[in-house]
């Protein structure tokens, strides 16, 4: 007999209706990163063992809009946009493993369904949200990457705005940011079906870029603004301190990642 195909749901004879193909992912994107200082009381509440706080500046955050085009290895979806375009917001703090440090994205809202079963592979906590950004061209008014160009971004969940920005580019950097330059350490959690079982998966893995590539950066500053809403906690990331904002243009490959350890993360099926 026949097997069901396809690298994730639905799995079907022929596979053309799994939501997201197998790896490697490919990504073109701009991105708007801002970061600033909140409590690290408020950073450490969402790290599950064994991760640590950054031991340099351990409340650091980075809130960053992208604008992306993404596709599988055959690169099919661009000419197929409404399979490739996608925005998302994503907040990543720093932490430690044994000694090492790495990023985590601790909060995430995309615009797309494929977006979100890749974030469910990765271990991203994505969810869905309403996301814009300006963006850049060379005619007419909007903003060129130049010194005064001024870009906003929004970001909106269940119908609530919950994050706005203003930023303004001041001049190229030799980074784009530091909060997000390491290596993800993210958790993958699946609750068993069995009620009161635990979880059924329960890894902590590491992952980060295949490959990379990216235009010069540049810094600027940022009026950022965080609401509350009944369903989301970024707010409780509050702002304590700005420390810069960045505009990039960059390209990735993503292509899997490896398990740290697994069954010790000690957080809850419920």
């Amino acid at each position: 007999m026949t097997g069901l195909r396809g690298y994730f749901h639905p799995k079907t004879a022929t596979g053309a209706s799994s939501l997201i193909p197998s790896p490697p992912w490919r990504y073109s994107g701009d991105l708007l990163t801002v970061e600033y200082r909140t409590d690290p009381a408020r950073v450490r509440e969402l790290l599950p063992e064994p991760l640590e706080l950054a031991e340099e500046d351990p409340g650091a955050v980075a809130l960053i809009w992208a604008d992306w085009q993404s596709c599988s290895a055959s690169g099919e979806e661009l000419l197929d946009p409404v399979r490739a375009q996608y925005k998302e917001v994503f907040a990543v703090v720093r932490c430690t493993y044994r000694g090492r440090t790495y990023s985590r994205c601790v909060y995430i809202w995309v615009d797309k369904d494929f977006a979100i079963a890749r974030g469910l592979h990765q271990g991203y906590p994505k969810k869905l949200g309403s996301i814009h950004q300006t963006r850049p061209h060379p005619y007419g008014p909007a903003p060129r990457i130049e010194a005064g160009a001024r870009f906003g971004a929004t970001l909106a969940a269940a119908d609530r705005r919950i994050a706005q920005a203003v930023v303004t580019l001041r001049e190229p950097s030799e980074s784009g940011g530091f909060v997000n330059a390491h290596p993800m350490a993210h958790h993958r959690w699946l609750p068993s079906i069995e009620k009161g079982k635990g979880l059924a998966l329960d890894e902590l893995i590491e992952s980060g870029a295949a490959s990379f590539e990216g235009g010069r950066p540049w810094v600027g500053e940022a009026e950022l603004e965080l609401f509350e809403a009944p369903t989301e906690e970024l707010a409780r990331l509050q702002i304590r301190e700005p420390i810069a904002a960045y505009y990039r243009q960059v390209g990735v490959v993503w292509d899997g990642g490896r398990l740290l350890e697994a069954g010790m993360s000690g957080a809850s099926a419920e």
